[in-house]
C-alpha cells in the first residue's frame, strides 16, 4: 500500500503543510473575535463567508485552472490565501474579515480542485482507493496537527498568523519542483439535486443536515470552549480531538455499513451524535470530559458525508454517481454556510450551549428523517450494496477520484 503513496509524494507533502497552515485559521479567527467581544452572530457570519466562498469557489475556478495550467493556478491560490493570512494581523476589523473568509474560502477550493484532480490523474484502477486514502490522511492529520499552532497566539497575538503564511508558502514548493505532468481536469456533469432527491432522499437530506452541524461546529466549537472556561491550549486540544475521533471512526462506521442496511448506520450516526451533543450540553463535565465527548462527537458526526455518500450510490447507476457525487458536495457546502448562523441563534437564544442544542437538533432531525425512509422504502438488498469509500468534504473533483475508484 505504501508504494502507491510514493508517486504521489509530493501532492501528499503539499496537502499536509497546506492544512497545518490554514486548517487552524477557522479556530484561531474565532478566538480572536470572541476575545474582542464580537457577538456569536458576528463570529457566525464570518465563518459562513468561507464557507460561501468554498462552495462559489467550486463552482468557478476550473476555468481559472483549465486556462494558466495546475501549477500556476496553485501557485496563485496559495499565495492569495498567504497574503490574506497576513492581512488578518494587519487589520482588525469583523468586516474586514468577513471579505477575507471569502477569499480564503475561494482560494481553498482552487486548491483543492488543483491537487484533487492531479491525484486523479496519478491514481491507477489498482490503487485509487489507496491514493485517496492517504490524501485523507494527510489531509485530516495536517488539519489536526495545525490546532497546536493555537499556543503561539499566547504572548505574541500576530505571531499565528504568520506562521501560517510561512507555512502555506512551504506548500509551493513540493508542487513547484515536481516533474508530474500537468493533468487535464474531469469534467464533472451537473445531476439535477431534484433527481438526487428522488433517487435517495436520505443522502441529500443526510448530506444537508451534516453540512450544517460541522459548519456550526467549525465555526463556534472553540467559541464554545472559551465561553465554558477552558483555555487556549485546551481549544486546540478539544478540536484536534474531534478531527481525530472522526478518522478513527470512519472506517469501523463504514464496515458496518457494508454489512447491514446502510441506513441503519447513517440513523445510528445520527442519533448517537443527538445524544453526545446532549451530554455535552446538559451534563457538569470537565475538561477531560468535554475532550472524551468532542472525540465521540467527531467520529460519529465525520462518517455521516461518506455514509450519506454511499447510501445514494447504492441507488444509482456506474454512470450518475460521479455527478451526483459532485452534487453532494455542494449540497453539503450549502449546509455549511447555513450552519454557523443557525449555530450562531442558538447561543443567542441558550447561551454557550446553545451551539451543541442546535446541532443536536439538527442530528436528531437527521436521524428521524432516517427512521421515516425505512419506513418508506425496502432496504437495499447487502449485494448490491456498493463498498463504502471513506472521502474529504472539499470539491466535486474528489467525487470523480472516490467514483472511478469504485467502478
Amino acid at each position: 500500500m505504501m508504494s502507491s503513496a510514493y508517486p504521489v509524494r509530493a501532492l501528499l507533502v503539499a496537502i499536509f503543510i497546506l492544512m497545518m497552515g490554514s486548517g487552524f485559521l477557522s479556530t484561531l479567527i474565532a478566538i480572536r473575535l470572541e476575545l474582542a467581544g464580537a457577538s456569536a452572530g458576528i463570529i457566525g457570519l464570518v465563518a459562513t463567508s468561507y464557507f460561501a466562498g468554498l462552495m462559489l469557489g467550486s463552482l468557478r475556478v476550473e476555468k481559472v485552472i483549465t486556462r494558466i495550467g495546475h501549477i500556476r493556478a496553485f501557485a496563485a491560490f496559495v499565495t492569495v490565501y498567504s497574503a490574506s493570512s497576513l492581512t488578518y494581523a494587519i487589520i482588525d476589523h469583523p468586516g474586514v474579515w468577513t471579505a477575507l473568509r471569502f477569499i480564503d474560502g475561494f482560494a481553498m477550493a482552487g486548491v483543492f480542485v488543483c491537487l484533487e484532480s492531479w491525484l486523479n490523474q496519478q491514481a491507477s484502477p489498482q490503487n485509487r482507493s489507496a491514493v485517496l486514502a492517504f490524501y485523507m490522511i494527510a489531509l485530516y492529520c495536517g488539519q489536526a496537527a495545525g490546532q497546536f499552532l493555537l499556543n503561539l497566539g499566547d504572548n505574541a497575538p500576530d505571531l499565528p498568523f504568520m506562521v501560517s503564511a510561512i507555512l502555506l508558502s512551504i506548500a509551493l514548493l513540493p508542487v513547484l519542483l515536481t516533474r508530474m505532468e500537468q493533468p487535464r481536469i474531469e469534467a464533472v456533469a451537473p445531476f439535477s439535486l431534484r433527481r438526487l432527491y428522488k433517487a435517495s432522499p436520505l443522502g441529500i437530506v443526510g448530506t444537508l443536515m451534516t453540512g450544517a452541524m460541522l459548519g456550526a461546529f467549525y465555526a463556534l466549537g472553540a467559541v464554545y470552549i472559551q465561553r465554558i472556561g477552558m483555555g487556549l491550549s485546551q481549544v486546540a486540544l478539544f478540536t484536534s480531538c474531534v478531527i481525530a475521533g472522526g478518522v478513527a471512526l470512519q472506517y469501523p462506521l463504514g464496515l458496518l455499513s457494508d454489512r447491514f442496511d446502510r441506513r441503519l448506520i447513517v440513523i445510528l450516526c445520527f442519533v448517537a451524535a443527538a445524544a453526545v451533543c446532549a451530554a455535552i450540553a446538559l451534563l457538569p463535565l470537565g475538561p477531560t470530559g468535554t475532550i472524551a465527548l468532542g472525540s465521540l462527537f467527531g467520529g460519529f458526526a465525520f462518517a455521516l458525508y461518506p455514509l450519506c455518500v454511499a447510501h445514494s450510490n447504492d441507488h444509482l447507476t456506474e454512470e450518475e454517481r460521479i455527478s451526483a457525487s459532485g452534487g453532494l458536495v455542494l449540497v453539503y457546502s450549502a449546509g455549511a454556510v447555513a450552519g454557523p448562523l443557525v449555530g450562531s441563534a442558538g447561543m443567542g437564544a441558550f447561551g454557550p450551549t446553545g451551539l451543541f442544542i442546535i446541532i443536536g437538533a439538527l442530528a436528531a432531525w437527521g436521524g428521524a428523517f432516517g427512521i421515516w425512509r425505512l419506513a418508506m422504502r425496502a432496504a437495499v438488498p447487502g449485494e448490491l450494496q456498493q463498498t463504502f469509500q471513506s472521502l474529504p468534504r472539499t470539491t466535486p473533483m474528489a467525487a470523480v477520484l472516490e467514483a472511478e475508484g469504485d467502478g
